[in-house]
């Protein structure tokens, strides 16, 4: 049975991490809070961002943007989107 976590994006217990995401104690703080499935779903936003951007991951800002927006989207606050981005009809 896989573990489950509280995730502060949904505000209810769901599948976990199976190890933690980031280097370091943010991975840690990561990985106590935030389900499998809001940490996939930051992951196809970041790749949108970077893309639609053009961040350079070697950009001290950009990775700091980068962080910023993640930290926002965990937190359900309003995030940046790609520029054009249309989400695929349910």
């Amino acid at each position: 049975m896989s573990q489950t976590v509280f995730c502060r994006k949904y505000q209810k217990e769901l599948e976990a991490l199976p190890f933690p995401p980031l280097p370091g104690k943010k991975g840690q703080e990561i990985q106590a809070s935030v389900s499998k499935q809001a940490w996939e779903e930051w992951q196809a936003l970041q790749t949108r961002l970077i893309n639609e951007k053009h961040l350079n991951m070697l950009d001290p800002q950009s990775r700091e943007y980068l962080m910023e927006q993640m930290e926002r989207f965990l937190d359900n606050q309003e995030t940046d989107q790609a520029e054009g981005y249309v989400p695929p009809e349910e």
